[in-house]
């Protein structure tokens, strides 16, 4: 090769790497890390793929338009709650079976939105609430086939179940539901991947987004949310799947503990409206090595110190 060919062909490799190298340096830091990170676990399952949106930091995200005007509606002089804690009968419980557990019949109240069963739920596995009337969510996560069973308004008959719905996920895929259906949330969302979950807690971060509740909600929607609960046209009001940040100034120096955790986790992944319900009200698993005490330091985190950031278009289904 003529040393002039080999020389221009050097120089364009050169070229070619300060290129990357540019643009490899312009890429936003949030979104390289969320490239990199691997998905929350649950045994030997993922719990949806690093890229799914309820496993992505919005940390950057763009504040919302109508931010002010939903932390009003939320509520902005009132306060976090944590919705668990040690008692069995105080947050959503969850069970994990094998890729053996016999499948059993459930019979839905809404068949045309739930997906039809059977379903790997054993006859013991815990019901939202521990036998009082409520949502009765019913969660079973199995392993081997990681896809994720839940239930609402779940109760055993006899050797099956009757629930109101039903969805399942399947734990590897960033599939949504079908446009317009409810799933075991008002939402359509799942339940289990945004519980606060004590092993994560333990282990000193959480690395997705966790279920909140708000007193009302608008008739309308946001991905990955596929489902709206309401009859309101008030643009005011948070659509489903809205998500809503801990603002980066607020001070987390006066806190510690398991509530410093969440709170970290809140600034990073923040909540995502899942249901209608009471304001501000965090969604976790019971664990009975939750510290209430410790865990009643949310209490004093009020809605003003949120702000909600923009992640998709509000979609209206008829």
């Amino acid at each position: 090769m003529p040393l002039r060919q080999a020389s221009l062909i050097l120089v364009i490799a050169g070229l070619l790497v300060v290129a990357a190298t540019v643009s490899f340096a312009k890429a936003p830091l949030h979104a390289l890390a969320a490239s990199a990170a691997t998905p929350p676990h649950e045994g030997a399952c993922p719990i949806f793929p690093a890229s799914n949106p309820l496993n992505q930091e919005i940390a950057h995200a763009p504040v919302n338009p109508n931010s002010a005007e939903y932390i009003r509606s939320i509520g902005a002089s009132v306060h976090l709650h944590a919705d668990f804690g040690t008692p069995p009968s105080y947050g959503i419980p969850y069970t994990v079976v094998g890729p053996r557990q016999p499948k059993v019949a459930v019979h839905f109240e809404y068949r045309e939105e739930s997906n039809p069963g059977p379903y790997p739920v054993p006859p013991n596995a815990p019901v939202e609430g521990a036998g009082e009337e409520g949502d009765r969510h019913v969660l079973v996560l199995q392993e081997g086939t990681c896809k994720l069973y839940e239930l609402y308004a779940a109760r055993r008959t006899g050797s099956s179940w009757q629930a109101g719905s039903g969805a399942v996920f399947d734990l590897r895929s960033n599939a949504l539901r079908p446009e317009g259906w409810t799933s075991a949330d008002a939402a359509g969302l799942p339940i289990f991947p945004l519980l606060v979950r004590y092993p994560e807690v333990r282990a000193g971060q959480i690395d997705h987004a966790l279920r909140v509740t708000v007193p009302a909600t608008q008739r309308g929607y946001i991905h990955p949310a596929t489902h709206f609960a309401s009859n309101s046209s008030d643009r005011s009001l948070p659509p489903m799947g809205l998500r809503l940040r801990l603002k980066a100034s607020y001070n987390l120096s006066a806190y510690h503990g398991q509530a410093l955790v969440v709170l970290r986790a809140l600034k990073r992944y923040g909540l995502i409206v899942a249901d209608n319900g009471s304001p501000w009200y965090i969604t976790g698993a019971p664990n009975p090595r939750w510290n209430n005490e410790d865990l009643d330091q949310l209490k004093s985190v009020p809605g003003s110190a949120f702000e909600a950031v923009s992640t998709g278009p509000i979609l209206h289904r008829r």
